[in-house]
């Protein structure tokens, strides 16, 4: 018993040994799925010290040749999570160029801006998106609460405009976003993106708000100078009306809906075979509403199908019409109808719209015509190829009503424009220009022309900062004055302040225009003056 005793301890430190060694080298081998062959461990007096060390050898050599380490840290894998991205300091400044613009809009148009958390009561958020519910992110049960994503900023303004009582309000908001969508990064599709929002509430005159909306839009688009645009509009209650007359079924609604709104990433002929097989609509059903869906065109269009022996005996689909031709007679007082196309396809699947609805693509070969007859519609003269939505919105009187206790509604309107995919496009035309982009908005840097100036520099830095002056210094005591030029070059710096130690006898500041190279002596006490004249337009 003295003698078993020893060994059999000995052998449970070297099992235990061993499912540690195991341990380690699983965790850090995970995604290898490295298959081991061990002896079989039949039992206590069927194993040897000799076999059990010679496995935990061969595990330790395994984990050392796939570069495990004993010290037991973690390998971290460095990437962002899919769907998100970093931006360097160039991308950013392209960025807040694109927000800077918009923000402007938004302001000149009168709105004011309002802030919601990013994340919402789960049921909030439940059912107003249809079938793109399903790309909605839930968190963990926290403290009782079931959580969700915001997955835009349209359903937490509704709830911000029941629960404040708010009936009337002209709002933006430009806040991030999150959808479980599958992303495609090079087309500006993310799983956390911005949102640049343009909301009117309230109870005003038929189109006037909408029409301010589409206004809005090409005001943006066209200033950013992306390429031809066309803003297609439709609304809801001709959809609605166009598919009662067409025969389908009332439970259908939404969902053929949501298949429509597919048109413009599939050919016609996908979708019906979606409709017929998926959805179970009739193919009689699914070709009548292929003849409509077709169409498109401008105020004409509209008066057209309001003589229409179908669309006719729909009384939604008449009033959708009507304000549809309202629409355009604003369109044309405001100067915007050269991009604006009356499209029966457009569908936009989200539950909550109730009326008119538009969305902005830009296009490859030229703006799309706006007024072409029916037949040349059909056959598809001078059609634009869409490269990709941008813009998007339309009216949801209802929303607000859903979270009131008292269904008391709210009718709105708005707009959302699609940022991240402006910036893709933005993006890639700086790097095919090969653009220089300013990535600091610094007017001037103090720098020195001999040594043991360090303090003065930093005297005269501080006054500037004082007086409002972007301003920059090197952080070295003794920089040579051609690295400190260098850097005013690399960095876009249009301006230099040098001191040097006959500048300081004279009371003056040497001022060297980076680009011109030109140099003039400028009186202390004047100084702050002539720069702020220098860079009024910088």
């Amino acid at each position: 018993m003295d003698i078993f005793f020893p060994s059999y301890f000995l052998f449970l430190c070297r099992m235990t040994m061993l499912a540690l060694s195991f341990a380690r080298v699983c965790s850090g081998l995970a995604p290898f799925r490295t298959v081991l062959r061990l002896q079989p461990l039949r039992s206590a007096s069927g194993i040897t010290v000799a076999q059990i060390d010679e496995e935990v050898a061969k595990l330790l050599e395994l984990k050392a040749r796939l570069g495990g380490g004993d010290d037991g840290k973690h390998q971290f894998v460095l990437k962002t999570p899919k769907g998100t991205r970093d931006y360097n300091p160039k991308q950013m400044a392209i960025r807040e160029r694109v927000f800077n613009t918009i923000t402007r809009c938004f302001k000149r148009h009168g709105a004011e801006t309002i802030d919601t958390p990013v994340f919402e009561l789960k049921e909030t958020l439940t059912g107003k998106y249809g079938e793109d519910s399903k790309l909605i992110y839930d968190l963990k049960d926290q403290g009782g609460e079931l959580l969700s994503l915001r997955y835009d900023l349209t359903v937490p303004f509704a709830r911000y405009l029941a629960m404040n009582k708010i009936t009337n309000i002209k709002r933006y908001h430009i806040a991030k976003v999150y959808r479980r969508d599958n992303p495609a990064m090079t087309r500006g599709r993310y799983r956390e993106f911005y949102q640049c929002d343009f909301d009117i509430a309230g109870q005003y005159d038929a189109m006037i708000p909408d029409a301010e909306c589409l206004k809005i839009v090409h005001e943006i688009l066209s200033e950013l100078e992306l390429g031809d645009f066309r803003i297609k509009v439709n609304d809801r209650r001709i959809l609605d009306g166009m598919f009662a007359v067409c025969g389908v079924p009332d439970d259908k609604f939404r969902t053929i809906c949501s298949t429509v709104d597919k048109l413009d990433k599939l050919p016609w002929q996908e979708v019906r075979k979606e409709m017929v097989d998926e959805k179970g609509l009739s193919e009689e059903a699914a070709d009548q509403i292929g003849e409509y869906v077709s169409l498109h065109g401008g105020m004409d269009l509209a008066e057209r199908l309001l003589q229409d022996p179908r669309m006719s005996q729909s009384k939604q689909a008449c009033a959708g019409l009507s304000d549809i031709k309202l629409l355009f007679s604003y369109l044309q007082l405001f100067q915007v109808t050269d991009k604006v196309v009356f499209d029966l396809s457009l569908a936009r699947g989200l539950d909550y719209y109730t009326g008119v609805i538009y969305e902005a693509v830009l296009t490859q070969a030229g703006v799309a015509p706006v007024a072409l007859a029916s037949n040349d519609a059909q056959n598809g003269s001078e059609e634009s190829v869409s490269v990709g939505s941008v813009a998007g919105g339309g009216r949801y009187d209802g929303l607000v009503g859903m979270f009131d206790p008292k269904n008391r509604k709210v009718p709105c309107v708005g707009v959302s424009i699609g940022i991240e995919r402006i910036f893709s496009i933005m993006e890639q035309r700086a790097e095919a220009a090969a653009e220089k982009v300013r990535t600091t908005e610094v007017q001037v840097l103090v720098a020195s022309a001999q040594k043991n100036l360090l303090e003065e520099r930093l005297r005269l830095v501080t006054e500037l900062w004082n007086a409002g002056i972007k301003a920059e210094v090197m952080y070295k005591k003794n920089p040579k004055l051609l690295s400190q030029l260098q850097l005013c070059e690399e960095m876009g710096i249009p301006l230099v302040a040098i001191l040097g130690e006959q500048e300081l006898k004279d009371g003056v500041v040497k001022l060297r225009v980076v680009v011109s190279r030109e140099e003039v002596d400028v009186p202390r006490s004047d100084l702050i003056t002539e720069i702020k004249r220098r860079t009024s337009d910088v």
